[in-house]
């Protein structure tokens, strides 16, 4: 079930600090993983290395399906962070559920709209930064905008709109309702003892691996789409380029 968690205000703004808590925990857990997986790196690699290698090559071929060629290579490191940290984020409210005193301390930061919008949000600007800094402001916002047909305007400004919202409200939708549902069967599992049990105990386990599987996707999704959009902003130059190319030959 749905608890309050800890907010404090300072100057006018509320912060929620279980939010605060967990993104920093999430944060670390990442920095960790990275650091442990890391050490003592050979040319054979074995256990850990493998996996962090594995890793690596998923999320290169993610960006290298959206942005191909040399170009895509400046984001690959940007897409790894986005996806371990949401797969992160994630996963650190399924196991556990710390609750004290009717105020919720532990739970998933991207069951939090505010993180998602605030992760959507810091896509999509970063997809403008890297549109602009590759084709010039004013090429930019011609291609981006105004070709093929001007008229389209309102439409493309209103789609930068939608995509913002699509992407945060996707992945916030499915962790949270993956957690309230978690509650409600940790809640049948206690509510008329061992009875309830029986019934309760392998429900919670089916839908925890669940979680797993829905966590893994939306991670998979959010990174997905977020090379895409990027890839839209700074595409134009390279359709440029292409066509200059082959008309030359």
């Amino acid at each position: 079930m749905e608890h309050e968690t800890l907010t404090r205000e300072f100057m006018g703004l509320t912060f929620d600090l279980t939010t605060v808590l967990v993104t920093v925990a999430s944060c670390i857990i990442v920095f960790l993983v990275v650091f442990i997986c890391t050490r003592n790196l050979q040319l054979k690699p074995t256990g850990k290395q493998n996996f962090i290698e594995w890793v690596i090559d998923f999320v290169n071929n993610i960006v290298s399906t959206s942005i191909p060629g040399k170009r895509g290579d400046r984001f690959k490191l940007l897409a790894f962070t986005l996806f371990l940290f949401v797969f992160v984020s994630n996963m650190v409210g399924l196991p556990l559920v710390l609750v004290i005193d009717d105020i919720q301390w532990w739970k998933s930061p991207t069951a939090d709209p505010i993180v998602t919008l605030s992760l959507a949000m810091m896509v999509i600007l970063m997809s403008h930064f890297f549109g602009v800094q590759e084709q010039g402001f004013k090429n930019y916002f011609l291609n981006s905008y105004i070709r093929p047909v001007p008229f389209l305007l309102p439409i493309k400004l209103f789609e930068e709109f939608t995509n913002t919202l699509t992407l945060a409200l996707r992945l916030y939708g499915n962790i949270f309702a993956g957690e309230i549902l978690i509650g409600l069967i940790a809640s049948l599992a206690n509510s008329f003892g061992a009875v309830t049990w029986l019934v309760g105990v392998p429900l919670q386990i089916a839908w925890q691996g669940f979680s797993i599987f829905i966590g893994s996707i939306q991670a998979f999704v959010f990174t997905t789409l977020s090379m895409v959009y990027i890839s839209h902003k700074i595409g134009h130059e390279e359709t440029v380029e292409h066509k200059e190319y082959v008309e030359a030959s």
